[in-house]
């Protein structure tokens, strides 16, 4: 787990971290997956806040995120995703 001082990918807030694979590991066993992506490119992803990260998994389920979601511009362009920062770049913890 990242410490601290590294902010999150999307809201940019200063707290303790969590991973989230850009191609989620739930779709990792399906052949269309497996036959267009490597296990470099099925491991990458970013680290964010606990916010952040049950706010992307509650907009969206696991096909959508490795569908259109799969990098980490196109989680920042996401207007979702965008309010959902808002919001958590205001909370306290």
């Amino acid at each position: 787990m990242p410490a601290n001082d590294t902010p999150c990918c999307l809201c940019g807030r200063r707290t303790v971290l969590t991973f989230h694979h850009l191609i989620p590991r739930k779709v990792h066993r399906r052949t269309h997956f497996r036959k267009h992506f490597s296990r470099e490119q099925l491991a990458q992803g970013i680290h964010v806040c606990r916010l952040c990260h049950n706010g992307i998994h509650r907009l969206y389920d696991e096909l959508a995120l490795a569908r259109s979601l799969s990098t980490l511009d196109a989680l920042r362009a996401d207007p979702a995703i965008q309010r959902h920062c808002q919001w958590v770049r205001k909370q306290t913890r």
